[in-house]
């Protein structure tokens, strides 16, 4: 925190602020030329003195990874086997210059940064086997008058003189790399000695603060070239030895009150057992006391560290006030961002935390999902249907409770001011959406009779040899929606139809009502003992965490804006995501159209609700209906509902007096507003929104049967309509009872995504003890592959249907 080092009055100009840099520079014995001070110094002091905010007391640990963004001082240790290359001799180069990248990014955020690094045993190691080979070489060829060289060996090298001769290469090679992004370092070289008296350790400690305060990067190593053996067991009371570089680090974090150590090494994090054994799992967090949690394997290839060392250098330091995470920083993927990930917040490697949160983790919750899915799974289809049943009861018994709700969140809504119009109407809640929702979901009930294990196809291959297809649950879906908590009766009810686990990650806004709505849902659930198979992430998780869970999560589903579509599509690079990340839908208004049908169509499909992503964004209109009584009453009409136009640009060309030209022809506008554009011909329309649209759902409007169908065939778009508004697409609208959302993908599921949406398929064979050599040109058997009738089982008939 600058204020601990220096007191700064407020400027209250930027020439003020010029003035009071001037003074700090010249106070610190600096005088550059006027080009340095605006390129390099003035810009840096100018941060610092914006950077107040990152300071904090460094008296408690920060509880989680959201608050690492707090961090003002963070120490970064890297491993040997980060800093080394796989032979051990010499320098891993690009992942030494990614991390002076980002150590050099925090600083110059106004952040101190302390480098506590491995690595010159390796550099000394290169350097003395090259100084080896080049005498050995000369002295053959003196001694043989040749230049074959012959038996070059070389002999063990001992790791003190390795250090000597690397240090000052290793600390050359820093300061270069840092010079790139106008950073000094400094070098600091200690032993344990150095932390045992009292007046080297005030010393040390003093020296770090000087060159903290001048905006250099201390880079700290032990001294290899004289330092003894570790003596085990070595440690004082309350106070770690210096053993290896994982010590070294701990000890400086708590003497220099660091509020974050990075622990960079070749391994993702802290594992339950060692790393690359069966059901190995990465610790997310990790609390003091769960030691005897952990298996530890072997040790890294390089350095005398380890796990079991990490660990308790963590513990030590987070006992002393200072946050740890231990990450992989030798990982191409993840190198050239790990640091600035971590301080960021994101979920890399193992954070360290003193606090255990009161539920379960997220990684905890998916595997009660998941395996009380497969029970869900395994019910019979009425008994899945008696839950969903039993859930559409309790929204109309309990809406007292749940309004009550809503109305808490929707008075801290209207407070905050942060909501539109729109969003607060989809926050909303009333006894008619409840109504509906319950009728949704008794929809949703009866379609699952039929669902979980249906058979698509039945094959005799051979004789007593029977294949059939039948559809399963996918496994566990992540459903993340915004401020629509009816979204999340909707997604447990399809996934309960279904078979499959949920986890349900709802927005901030609804965090009320989402939690009464999770609670009847679980208390649906319990009637046959599922009760965990949906779960309500209520955590502080990003959802780029969550979308990083590819080996626990089998399906994304974003139910929300455009933008929150693209960044979860962006950041699950592991799990299928169902979606649609823009609803541009276009209303094509043919030549050879009826004047009532259009009013009535626009108007709906624009005007009904211009938040929903099936909304009109774009109206496209004949040229010959231009300057026509039923263009003017389309004008008139969209007047009247106070929509803004924007004109395209062959529209615009044709008014004397227009609005501003539209700036993009693919815009989803989510409000009273939206694009117009004239076309010559159906076939443009279509060429239109294939440039345009977002193959969402796309109208025609004509009395000509032969052009819409047409329109209907060519179009390529998830929903192509006839002479119906855009607001038909919708899966309670289809009588899919309920939707999870509307893809636009063209794999697997299309358009409004109901029941059927969520399932895949098995295949299973039934024989009696055939063998592929039974069917070989020595065999006795012959492929028939003949197509069986397909039969189903009757389903019971379901219990409380519905509620008068």
């Amino acid at each position: 925190m600058l204020s601990r080092y220096h007191p700064v009055v407020a400027a209250e100009s930027s020439g003020q602020l010029t003035m009071l840099l001037q003074r700090l520079s010249l106070r610190a014995g600096l005088h550059p030329s006027p080009r340095t001070q605006r390129t390099t110094i003035f810009p840096r002091l100018a941060k610092a003195l914006t950077q107040v905010g990152l300071a904090r007391a460094n008296s408690n640990s920060f509880t989680h990874r959201g608050e690492l963004r707090k961090a003002k001082r963070i120490v970064v240790k890297l491993g040997s086997a980060v800093v080394t290359r796989g032979d051990e001799c010499g320098l891993a180069l690009g992942r030494l210059a990614s991390v002076v990248e980002q150590v050099a990014m925090l600083q110059n955020q106004g952040r101190e940064m302390m480098i506590v690094t491995s690595g010159a045993v390796a550099f000394g190691k290169q350097r003395l086997r090259h100084e080896i080979l080049l005498s050995q070489s000369v002295r053959q060829a003196l001694h043989s008058g040749q230049n074959q060289i012959k038996d070059m060996s070389v002999p063990v090298l001992e790791a003190r003189a390795c250090a000597a001769a690397g240090q000052s290469g290793l600390m050359a090679l820093y300061e270069a790399m840092f010079t790139q992004y106008s950073t000094c370092t400094a070098q600091v070289l200690v032993t344990n000695l150095d932390f045992h008296d009292d007046q080297k350790r005030r010393n040390l400690n003093s020296t770090l603060q000087e060159l903290l305060r001048m905006n250099i990067v201390p880079i700290i190593n032990t001294n290899d070239a004289v330092v003894p053996p570790p003596e085990p067991n070595s440690d004082l009371k309350g106070v770690i030895s210096i053993k290896d570089n994982d010590s070294l680090a701990a000890r400086l974090a708590v003497e220099m009150k660091a509020d974050l150590l990075i622990a960079l090494s070749d391994v993702d994090g802290l594992y339950d057992s060692p790393p690359g054994t069966d059901d190995a799992k990465l610790i997310d967090i990790f609390y003091p006391g769960d030691q005897l949690s952990i298996t530890y394997g072997t040790k890294s290839r390089v350095g005398i560290g380890g796990m079991e060392a990490k660990v308790k250098a963590a513990l030590w330091a987070l006992q002393g006030g200072t946050s740890v995470v231990i990450a992989n920083g030798t990982h191409p993927k993840v190198t050239g961002h790990v640091i600035t990930d971590i301080v960021e917040g994101k979920k890399v490697g193992t954070f360290f935390s003193e606090v255990k949160p009161a539920g379960p983790t997220v990684e905890q919750q998916t595997e009660m999902a998941r395996n009380s899915g497969r029970t869900l799974a395994a019910l019979h289809p009425e008994q899945r249907g008696e839950i969903i049943c039993h859930l559409a009861n309790l929204l109309v018994e309990k809406k007292e409770e749940i309004l009550a709700a809503n109305k808490m969140d929707m008075d801290l809504a209207v407070n905050a001011g942060q909501l539109s119009s729109a969003l607060l109407n989809r926050l909303s809640l009333s006894p008619a959406k409840l109504n509906s929702l319950a009728i949704g979901l008794r929809q949703i009930a009866l379609a699952s009779q039929d669902s979980v294990g249906k058979v698509l196809r039945r094959t005799r291959v051979a004789h007593n040899l029977e294949l059939e297809q039948i559809t399963v649950p996918i496994g566990v879906l992540l459903v993340i929606f915004e401020a629509r908590p009816d979204c999340l009766p909707q997604v447990s009810a399809l996934a309960i139809a279904s078979g499959n686990a949920l986890l349900a990650k709802g927005g901030k806004e609804a965090a009320n009502t989402n939690r009464i709505l999770h609670e009847l849902t679980q208390e649906a659930l319990d009637i046959h003992w599922v009760k965990e198979a949906v779960q309500l992430v209520s955590t502080r998780e990003e959802v780029e965490d969550l979308c990083r869970l590819d080996e626990m999560i089998d399906l994304i589903i974003p139910r929300g804006s455009s933008q929150l579509v693209k960044n979860i599509q962006s950041a699950a690079k592991g799990i299928p995501v169902l979606g649609h990340s823009e609803g541009i839908c276009h209303v094509y208004i043919d030549s050879e159209a009826a004047i009532d049908k259009v009013i009535k169509i626009v108007r709906d499909s624009k005007c009904d609700y211009p938040a929903a992503c099936n909304a009109m964004e774009t109206l496209l209109v004949h040229r010959d209906i231009l300057r026509t009584p039923l263009f003017d009453q389309i004008i008139d009409m969209l007047r009247t509902e106070q929509v803004k136009i924007h004109p395209g640009p062959r529209f615009a060309s044709n008014l004397t007096f227009s609005p501003s030209e539209v700036k993009s022809l693919r815009t989803e506008y989510g409000d009273l507003e939206c694009s117009m554009e004239v076309v010559d011909s159906m076939q443009e329309a279509i060429d239109h929104i294939h440039r345009y649209g977002s193959s969402h759902t796309d109208v025609i409007v004509t009395e000509n049967k032969d052009t819409a169908e047409r329109f209907l065939q060519q179009l390529d778009s998830a929903c192509v309509f006839w002479n119906v508004s855009s607001r038909f697409a919708d899966g309670y609208r289809f009588g899919l009872g309920a939707e999870v959302g509307i893809s636009t993908s063209r794999i697997h599921a299309r358009g409004p995504v109901g029941l059927e949406g969520l399932l895949t398929t098995k295949w299973v064979l039934r024989g009696d003890g055939h063998t592929a050599a039974d069917f070989s040109e020595q065999g006795t058997m012959e492929y028939l592959h003949e197509n069986l009738p397909v039969t189903q089982p009757q389903p019971r008939q379901i219990a409380a249907q519905s509620e008068e």
